[in-house]
């Protein structure tokens, strides 16, 4: 009789677990996305793009000139001195240490500036977002990143973009 009772108890708390998690608002939200794809987060990219198109174009001009050599070399590498084969070689390797050793330091600047951008925002986002959470009374935020699986109708993040853009100054 007291198996039974304690079946039965079981039975009713996992009902009740159900019902509580029913009641719950789960979504869920891309916070790096929402903040990045607002029209402010996009004028201050393009405003660190045009600042690094510079050294943007000499990382390209540097690869041209690599590419120009790798050329010459397949073409006239069999006329070529060894001596003067050796400097070609040489000039490639140089240029592609400089190369990689550029492109480094500006995938770093623009990641210094992805950050910049997402800290400057920042209380914006979290403005909107508590905005979103009492007024559509949510119960638990979730990340994408976070989630085996989740239904695109409990994702909010369009709409913390599009109340971003609605809240510029």
């Amino acid at each position: 009789m007291i198996k039974k009772f304690a079946q039965m108890a079981m039975v009713a708390m996992m009902f009740a677990t159900v019902a509580a998690q029913a009641e719950m608002k789960i979504v869920v939200l891309d916070s790096v996305r929402a903040i990045l794809e607002s029209d402010e987060a996009k004028i201050l990219a393009d405003a660190a793009n045009k600042e690094m198109e510079a050294e943007q174009n000499e990382l390209r001009a540097l690869a041209e000139e690599m590419q120009a050599l790798n050329t010459r070399l397949q073409t006239d590498g069999e006329v070529m001195s060894a001596t003067e084969s050796r400097k070609v070689q040489k000039d490639i390797e140089d240029k592609q240490i400089d190369l990689q050793f550029r492109s480094q330091k500006l995938q770093k600047e623009v990641q210094d500036r992805r950050q910049e951008i997402l800290q400057e925002l920042a209380p914006k986002f979290d403005k909107v977002l508590k905005d979103i959470i009492s007024v559509d009374q949510i119960d638990l935020i979730m990340a994408p990143n976070a989630l085996q699986y989740a239904n695109t109708k409990h994702d909010i993040t369009r709409r913390v973009t599009e109340k971003l853009n609605e809240d510029r100054d």
